[in-house]
């Protein structure tokens, strides 16, 4: 048997568990998060384990794809990260397993509420507000104003100017599409996508890729999480960072072992990993500044906090929901994606 110390009990006292001799040996992970944060949780995990770490880096919605079509055949065995939507969508499909961490009195109101949402087969590992962000140099030089609500997006005037994702590969994307509904109603929400959608210069694959672009001034205007701003900014680029005045939606990022891992003892323990207050401190050295979900961990100190965030009450149970989804991303395809420009 072998002994590990879980790295978020190191403030609440000592928590141990043990794990059969199966803790060593292989573990298939795809990560959700930005590529410098997966790259740093496999060599961290793989320095302080004996287990040989397969990870791909996929959007949420890639994911959950392919947790989806591999349902009777697993070639995973953990999702790590991405926002908690298809998370949630996943544990209700019975993709996922019940798996209840003796990590979670450590962790978030808000991390704990997303497990219990799942039946505990779904947790939260950190969380992000959306927002608009945009190139300051390039929005002076093209004489435009400063966006300050999402209404503002609808301007004729930012023609051209916005990238956002597509909500069908990006979590990031599909939050901001079922915020926009909780806010102005799906009816009002639906004829705004459409005006904005003249604005639109592409829709991306990634969540944090509009926001790349705008910081190396390839688009002007970003819809993205506040965080993934907060990344460009600190590496110099000339983003501002807007919190809408309508209010806004927010994720939580999440974990969920697969049904059926085929390295299930590897997954838990890369699962108590992931929540520890240890490896939750070390995402600002990759760039990363969501809010943790353990109390313990560092919060990053240019990390947006949500307290100063005017946030809408999220329904992460119903815009969680397959039905939902499916109603949302249909009815974007069919009137939105393929509207004129």
């Amino acid at each position: 048997m072998k002994t590990i110390l879980l790295g978020s009990a190191f403030a609440a006292g000592a928590l141990t568990f043990s794990l059969s001799a199966e803790a060593a040996g292989r573990l298939n992970v795809v990560c959700s998060a930005d590529n410098a944060w997966c790259e740093l949780m496999e060599a961290e995990f793989e320095k302080k384990y004996d287990i040989d770490v397969s990870m791909v880096r996929k959007s949420s919605g890639e994911a959950y794809a392919q947790v989806r079509a591999e349902a009777s055949n697993p070639k995973l065995d953990i999702w790590w990260a991405g926002t908690g939507d298809p998370h949630l969508q996943a544990a209700a499909e019975g993709l996922t397993m019940e798996y209840k961490s003796p990590s979670l009195d450590n962790l978030q109101d808000w991390a704990k509420r997303q497990a219990e949402n799942a039946n505990f087969r779904t947790v939260g590992v950190y969380a992000g507000a959306l927002g608009i962000g945009y190139n300051s140099d390039l929005l002076k030089s093209k004489g435009l104003p400063a966006p300050k609500c999402w209404k503002d997006l609808a301007n004729p005037a930012y023609k051209g100017e916005i990238q956002v994702a597509n909500p069908n590969s990006s979590g990031t994307s599909y939050t901001a599409l079922a915020t926009l509904v909780q806010l102005f109603g799906e009816e009002e929400a639906f004829k705004f996508l459409k005006d904005m959608h003249r604005n639109v210069n592409q829709y991306t694959k990634s969540g944090s890729a509009p926001i790349k672009a705008a910081a190396i001034g390839e688009t002007t205007i970003a819809i993205t999480f506040m965080h993934d701003m907060v990344t460009q900014k600190e590496q110099g680029a000339p983003i501002e960072i807007v919190s809408p005045c309508e209010g806004t939606g927010y994720e939580v990022g999440s974990m969920s072992i697969i049904k059926g891992a085929r390295n299930l003892e590897n997954a838990k323990t890369w699962y108590e990993f992931a929540l520890s207050a240890e490896a939750q401190s070390m995402a600002e050295k990759a760039g990363s500044y969501q809010v943790p979900s353990n109390k313990n961990a560092t919060v990053p100190e240019n990390a947006p906090r949500l307290t100063d965030i005017k946030l809408i009450d999220y329904d992460f149970a119903k815009y969680g929901s397959a039905d939902t989804r499916r109603h949302l991303l249909s009815r974007w395809d069919e009137e939105v994606k393929t509207a004129p420009q």
